[in-house]
């Protein structure tokens, strides 16, 4: 057997996980392993255990439950370790740095913001605003474009694309940067020009969230913003 580590807490966190099951075909019953001031949420699993969507929702509802009653550091999904010396032994070698990063994460939770552009409307800007790739496009639509006009304008709708999902992406961040005490962003997927996460204090959560929403409003509808939150502090652990 391996010991499953979902999350790390201070000995004083109420850790309320009854009613609550653990990863693997055969969840095993969560338990603690301590050292110190700290504690960590664990249960046993086998060596190589066959985790599926399900190990997925049940290791963050194990996140949420600690998350309502006080701090919690938690784990990426999927962290196992061989047996319980191993727990105790990482938590006595880095319980400074656990001690601070949970101080840290006091209080806070993380929002996820995912944003988007409607790809027509923003095409038309591009062909609005840029002389030399509406020219390009009119040719090619005439048939009167030389052999490299479709390559040179499609190289050129990429590099407006990118440059102005940049600066929207940057806007939005320093929006919003005022109310997070930590951002982190990862790299967007398909047609998204944002993938950021922020560390959002519970006193700045109602202007976070107002300035988020009136941002939305601002940008209009060709624009999809999709926040997520509140949940654990997974990008800031």
């Amino acid at each position: 057997m391996a010991v499953y580590v979902y999350s790390i807490t201070f000995k004083d966190h109420p850790l309320r996980l009854d009613g609550l099951d653990g990863v693997g075909p055969s969840p095993a019953r969560l338990r603690t392993v301590s050292a110190g001031p700290l504690r960590a949420v664990v249960s046993d699993v086998p060596e190589e255990p066959p985790l599926e969507q399900r190990d997925i929702g049940a290791h963050q509802e194990v996140q949420k439950r600690l998350m309502t009653d006080g701090t919690v550091l938690p784990l990426k999904f999927g962290y196992t370790t061989p047996d319980d010396e191993a727990v105790r032994l990482a938590l006595e070698a880095r319980a400074d740095e656990f001690a601070d990063r949970l101080g840290q994460l006091e209080g806070c939770v993380e929002y996820n913001l995912k944003a988007s552009q409607d790809e027509e409307m923003l095409l038309r800007e591009i062909f609005s605003e840029s002389e030399v790739a509406r020219r390009l496009d009119d040719q090619v639509r005439e048939g009167t474009a030389a052999p490299d006009a479709p390559p040179r304008l499609g190289e050129l709708v990429a590099v407006e694309t990118r440059a102005r999902q940049e600066a929207l992406a940057s806007g939005v961040i320093e929006a919003l940067r005022p109310f997070a005490r930590e951002i982190h962003s990862t790299q967007p997927d398909g047609t998204d020009f944002l993938s950021v996460s922020f560390l959002v204090s519970e006193e700045q959560d109602e202007l976070f969230l107002a300035t988020e929403l009136s941002l939305a409003h601002q940008m209009g509808e060709g624009f999809d913003f999709r926040l997520d939150g509140p949940l654990p502090p997974y990008s800031f652990s």
